[in-house]
């Protein structure tokens, strides 16, 4: 039983995906929604744990939000490395974000500062790896990114600790994705 799960994963310029109108964004979130919901029912899962960042990480808070009607005692926790971290992001992925961060049950700057350097974003992944007790990443081992800082903690945890790494992988959305417009229930 895994009561806290962080969540992260690609960021959309790592996915191809540059705006919010791509022809396989929905099928994308579907498949995170999906996994999501596999996880709570399997694991018990009472909190949802991201920073906020575009990509994965908003698409999963987004899935929480609406994952929360079915399950009542589900919670959002949106833990921000710093001040204004949407400050540079494009007007729709700022709108998503300000949506999440005030829907969230639980809410938090980790640095109490605005962006000064790096160190705040190592910061972000060891504490919130820190505070779950287990990691979903959107990831896939032959493509490089962002996931990986998350995952050098993550693997560190699982090394000390009963600390699952649970991967959605791309095979796994491509599946999801087959088998959901196979019985034409995507949406």
């Amino acid at each position: 039983m895994y009561k806290v799960l962080a969540v992260s994963g690609y960021k959309p310029h790592e996915l191809g995906i540059f705006n919010e109108k791509h022809d396989h964004l929905p099928y994308l979130k579907y498949a995170i929604k999906k996994k999501l919901q596999q996880l709570i029912e399997s694991y018990d899962i009472q909190w949802i744990i991201t920073s906020g960042q575009p990509g994965v990480e908003l698409w999963a808070a987004e899935a929480t939000i609406q994952l929360k009607n079915e399950y009542n005692h589900l919670k959002l926790s949106t833990l921000a490395p710093f001040y204004e971290q949407e400050e540079r992001w494009s007007d729709p992925v700022k709108e998503l974000y300000r949506s999440i961060w005030e829907k969230s049950d639980y809410k938090d700057y980790i640095t109490k500062r605005k962006y000064d350097n790096p160190m705040q974003l190592r910061q972000k992944n060891q504490f919130i790896i820190e505070k779950s007790d287990a990691f979903l990443v959107l990831f896939d081992e032959y493509t490089e990114g962002s996931p990986t800082y998350y995952l050098t903690y993550a693997k560190k945890k699982g090394d000390a600790m009963d600390y699952p790494i649970i991967y959605l992988t791309p095979d796994e959305i491509e599946e999801v994705i087959r088998e959901s417009i196979n019985n034409n229930n995507w949406n």
